[in-house]
């Protein structure tokens, strides 16, 4: 196996970025990327930290991030799993990388950045949903964002419906615990993880 060590291994290899690589990159919010912001109702938050890297999806309805000024962001936590990976990550290295996704649309919206974690109470009060606040929020100061060539979208054919596997033939949540500790009640939990999720949305 041969493998590339350099950079300059790298682009002898790829070449140059043409000029529209370079000039979709701001480091600000444009009319047409808050467009997009506000119409991706889900995206992935990466973080690293002293253990490695994390990346996990964020959504929210309709917009999953609120939009403070041309260079700052709101992310609220809502709830989840308890694990605060990321948020032990901003904690300690606040970069960021966010991938917004946007339903039916082939390009997506790139932002890098760095984010402070907030417990200001005017901020959780103004991103609570259906009256229960976020425990914290993270504050998202934009370094560069640009949007995306949409050709992996394109490869993928994510939003064709006639691509989507059969939900009954995915492993359940259940199934896969049961895999990793054998006496795992998986029935149990698949029938009452449905109306829990329902009950702990906010």
């Amino acid at each position: 196996m041969t493998i590339i060590r350099t950079v300059a291994e790298l682009e002898a290899i790829y070449g140059e970025s043409g000029d529209a690589s370079r000039i979709k990159v701001s480091d600000r919010l444009t009319s047409g990327y808050r467009k997009m912001i506000e119409a991706s109702p889900l995206m992935t938050l990466a973080t690293c930290g002293p253990e490695g890297l994390d990346c996990s999806p964020r959504g929210d309805p309709g917009q999953a991030v609120a939009i403070r000024g041309e260079r700052t962001l709101l992310l609220a936590d809502r709830r989840g799993n308890n694990r605060i990976d990321s948020l032990r990550n901003i904690v300690r290295d606040g970069r960021v990388a966010l991938l917004f996704l946007i339903p039916g649309s082939d390009s997506t919206l790139r932002i890098n950045g760095r984010a402070e974690i907030s417990v200001d109470a005017d901020l959780l009060a103004g991103l609570a949903m259906e009256g229960k606040q976020p425990r914290t929020v993270m504050v998202i100061t934009i370094d560069e964002v640009y949007f995306q060539c949409a050709r992996a979208l394109m490869r993928s054919r994510v939003w064709e419906a006639s691509t989507w596997p059969d939900p009954a033939e995915l492993p359940t949540p259940g199934s896969l615990m049961r895999e990793l500790k054998q006496d795992f009640d998986a029935r149990s939990y698949d029938r009452e993880w449905p109306e829990r999720a329902k009950n702990s949305l906010w």
